[in-house]
């Protein structure tokens, strides 16, 4: 039986490819990093990063206890292109927190009766109530890059997505809730490489979608997209994040500091969280693309 785009990640690649990407993937160790622009050569030792990550989740259980006993309300955003890693960053920042008031959002293909809403309408309903941490696998930033990209909207619906996500936003933080927007940054080169592994291995390939496939061809698109959006929706209540992923442990451990760094909650223990690397992390200016 045909697997579903069985073949279609290693036909871009060795097709459409540019040849500095196949050369980088082609004569890589598992551990190198492939873009040049990356800080490091290789990807964070696994020990290192055990040890850390056993103290930041330590840490995530005195942030959600303190969430749950205050009353606080957290959106966590993640968003990133395919393959960026924010589907493992999720699951080690929720891997010990109780899922009744630790939601993960990861809406589908928006139906019928959604389509004629008012766009932000169903993010809504999955902000965070008194007490939980609502974490978004992909969010309302899909109208900014995806659909963009696809022609999922028009320019006139993507205009008002623009003049309408900051006031939205605001809006929202004004009421109470706290708005932390990570965009999980990954090079072209690894990207593909990810793919490929999805590609071959069975228990991976249900990760892989038309999109993904159809993404790849359009990876100037989306950096196009990517600089607009960024550019227009960084703002002081809910300011945009960037975490270089091309090294997912790093990235992982970047995106947590973030988190918890940005509270005051009981018994923090600064020294666990430990430093923010700001080659891995900072604003939008270190955004390349």
């Amino acid at each position: 039986m045909q697997k579903p785009f069985e073949g279609a990640i290693s036909e871009f690649y060795n097709t459409a490819a540019p040849d500095t990407i196949k050369a980088a993937i082609a004569g890589a160790k598992k551990s190198d990093v492939l873009s040049p622009e990356f800080p490091y050569a290789k990807e964070l030792g696994k020990d290192a990063y055990q040890t850390h990550m056993d103290l930041l989740q330590l840490e995530l259980a005195k942030f959600h206890n303190w969430v749950r006993t205050t009353g606080r309300r957290v959106a966590i955003v993640f968003e990133g292109r395919d393959a960026a890693g924010k589907g493992g960053t999720i699951a080690r920042l929720r891997a010990n927190l109780p899922p009744r008031s630790t939601k993960v959002v990861a809406l589908s293909k928006p139906t019928e009766s959604e389509a004629g809403q008012w766009y932000f309408q169903r993010y809504i309903l999955h902000l965070p109530t008194a007490g939980t941490v609502s974490i978004f696998d992909r969010s309302w930033y899909n109208r900014g890059v995806v659909e963009k990209v696809f022609g999922f909207c028009s320019d006139e619906q993507r205009r008002k997505f623009f003049d309408q996500v900051v006031p939205f936003e605001q809006m929202v933080h004004q009421d109470g809730v706290d708005i932390i927007k990570l965009w999980l940054s990954v090079g072209q080169a690894e990207q593909l490489r990810r793919f490929l592994d999805r590609e071959s291995d069975p228990l991976k390939q249900w990760k892989l979608s038309s999109i993904d496939v159809k993404g790849l061809y359009k990876w100037d698109d989306y950096t196009s997209a990517i600089d607009e959006t960024l550019s227009k929706t960084h703002h002081a209540d809910a300011p945009w994040i960037i975490v270089r992923s091309d090294d997912k442990r790093r990235a992982r451990i970047a995106a947590i500091q973030q988190i918890l760094t940005r509270f005051e909650y009981m018994g923090r223990d600064d020294d666990a969280i430990g430093a923010i690397d700001a080659k891995i992390t900072a604003g939008p200016e270190v955004w390349n693309g």
